[in-house]
């Protein structure tokens, strides 16, 4: 009994030495593994915010797909003995028809490698799940984000794409990359046996979602619209590439800018990359009669001519010995400042704005921005090119090509935006194409009160845009005449200059239109680079297009007719 009870004691005593040593001595150490067994930590893998049209709908998301590893030293199937190790045709036979790969393929890839064998990259969540319930042991998934484009390349020429390394190349993706970066942290959480979370050791945050998305301005219905019209033109005329801008001239949003030829963001490696660029927003060309409007609006402002005077139009004039002729070599003969729209005499705005001091005729293209880039969010926008205030001032056939819209130089996106000055009362407004980071279903309106800096008085616009209403009914702009609309516009063809020097037959085709023009909300504008044919004018390239956004643009924009609405008078002086 003496030993029995020494056996006794001398256990006893171990049993407490040890739970002394495991409780005292190692119990740091046995916290930090047990820790370690409950803590799940979660690394981001860099998803980026979706985009999304005025509508909601989506432009580019990032979708989680996956990477399928095999290390075949470790192949085990359900139930099998821990020590059995599958040969490499045993688990192509099970992957073979999930994989769409023929089993001797997969099992050629297996080859005779240990592991790290990648066997498929791009499978989606749910042929990820289907490969995971199989419970192959030696298969790992690798989970990464891929940005696709659901409009393909409806939205190219303005949101850009990642490369494969997703690196953004163009639009959006890089001058808003920062902004596109979704807000993600590593995530440590404690659970318990049966995998619930513990409310302890929780980080700042961990259950925070970003669900935040970047809304655009452009409507994909519109865009689309106008993408199918812009493209159909510029291959019935073979010209080299066309652009159309939709803008609502009262807070600068662009409803539509669309370019064609364009590209997949998709399949980006198939094109070529001189098709990455905006060319709307970065190529430089002579508006030509498509300005005259703005001319005559600047000369009403100075009050070098009244809304009801005349000019002597006879078809040709010099200038410092340059010949200055109309495009149909054509006398018109005394006509008011509508028909100078209507038969786009260049003889008759040269006289118009020779009554405007050509110092001050600089000095207002540089406070129109012509030579400025554009206050915009659209990625890589220039600036235009106007000659120095000594060539224009000590050279007369400066002015007098002006006054047409030839000899300086600017972009489409700037052009529309000084349409809109005429179109809004006389404000200069900044063009976009984003209205910011949204949240969850919510869309944020359009701006309700006009923005931007006051150029011209609110009467002259308004003469200016009766006048471009004459346009539309008698003149090159009948073509976009729509029943029951008022609609004011201008077309125009000019000559394409290079390095200073014009091209012989290069032209570039336009037309502008302001709708409805009792109360303009709308700005559209289509230019043509280079059409081919004698019969290529901004009346028979550009108006066509026109017309086709102008249908569209009012359904779906709901705009009531103008039937009802009294024509404004002319402003007396």
């Amino acid at each position: 009994m003496r030993w029995v009870f020494a056996i006794l004691c001398f256990g006893l005593i171990g049993l407490v030495g040890r739970m002394a040593w495991l409780q005292v001595l190692q119990a740091p150490e046995l916290e930090a593994r047990a820790r370690a067994l409950q803590t799940q930590r979660t690394q981001p893998i860099g998803i980026r915010r979706s985009i999304v049209d005025r509508t909601g709908r989506l432009v580019a998301l990032d979708e989680q797909h996956f990477r399928l590893w095999a290390h075949p030293r470790y192949f085990n199937f359900p139930g099998d003995d821990p020590g059995l190790i599958r040969k490499p045709i045993d688990v192509a036979s099970k992957l073979s028809g999930l994989l769409s790969i023929p089993m001797a393929e997969l099992a050629q890839r297996l080859g005779d490698r240990d592991s790290g064998v990648k066997l498929a990259e791009g499978l989606d969540i749910e042929s990820a799940d289907q490969i995971s319930n199989l419970g192959i042991s030696g298969l790992d998934l690798e989970p990464y984000p891929q940005r696709l484009y659901p409009q393909g390349s409806l939205f190219a020429n303005v949101v850009g794409f990642l490369n494969l390394d997703r690196i953004p190349q163009a639009g959006l993706e890089q001058s808003r990359h920062e902004d596109l970066l979704r807000h993600e942290q590593v995530r440590s959480m404690r659970r318990g046996a049966d995998g619930t979370p513990l409310p302890d050791d929780l980080g700042p945050g961990v259950f925070y979602g970003d669900d935040l998305r970047l809304q655009l301005t452009l409507d994909a219905r519109l865009q689309e619209l106008a993408e199918k019209a812009l493209a159909a033109q510029v291959k019935q005329w073979n010209a080299k590439k066309g652009v159309a801008i939709v803008m609502d001239v009262s807070n600068g949003e662009l409803l539509v800018l669309t370019s064609t030829p364009t590209y997949d963001p998709n399949k980006y490696w198939k094109y070529s990359p001189s098709l990455f660029r905006e060319w709307s927003v970065q190529d430089l060309y002579e508006p030509g009669s498509t300005f005259k409007p703005i001319n005559l609006a600047l000369a009403l402002q100075e009050g070098v001519i009244k809304p009801g005077g005349m000019v002597n139009d006879t078809g040709s004039m010099k200038i410092g010995g340059w010949p200055i002729t109309n495009h149909d070599r054509q006398s018109n003969g005394v006509i008011d400042y509508a028909t100078v729209l209507q038969v786009s005499s260049n003889v008759g705005m040269v006289k118009v704005m020779r009554h405007l001091k050509p110092s001050l005729y600089w000095d207002w293209l540089r406070r129109l921005g012509v030579d400025s880039r554009p206050d915009t969010d659209l990625p890589g926008a220039v600036a235009g090119q106007l000659k120095t205030k000594q060539e224009f001032v000590s050279q007369p056939i400066e002015l007098a090509t002006a006054a047409f819209g030839q000899g300086f130089s600017l972009t489409p996106l700037k052009l529309a935006q000084l349409h809109a000055l005429i179109a809004n009362g006389g404000y200069l407004v900044s063009p976009h194409i984003t209205r910011g980071l949204r949240s969850g279903e919510v869309l944020a309106p359009p701006r309700g009160a006009k923005s931007g800096h006051q150029l011209l008085r609110p009467e002259v616009a308004r003469v200016v845009r009766d006048w471009m209403e004459s346009v539309v009914e008698k003149g090159s702009g009948k073509g976009a005449k729509t029943p029951g609309y008022r609609i004011g516009g201008k077309t125009g063809t000019a000559q394409k200059a290079m390095n200073g020097i014009y091209i012989p037959g290069a032209k570039i085709c336009s037309f502008v239109a302001h709708l409805p023009v009792e109360n303009p909300r709308y700005v559209v504008l289509v230019v043509v680079d280079e059409p081919q044919g004698a019969n290529a004018y901004g009346s028979t390239v550009a108006v066509p297009v026109a017309k086709q956004i102008i249908d569209g643009l009012l359904v779906i924009e709901k705009i009531p007719p103008s039937n009802n609405q009294t024509k404004s008078q002319p402003a007396k002086g």
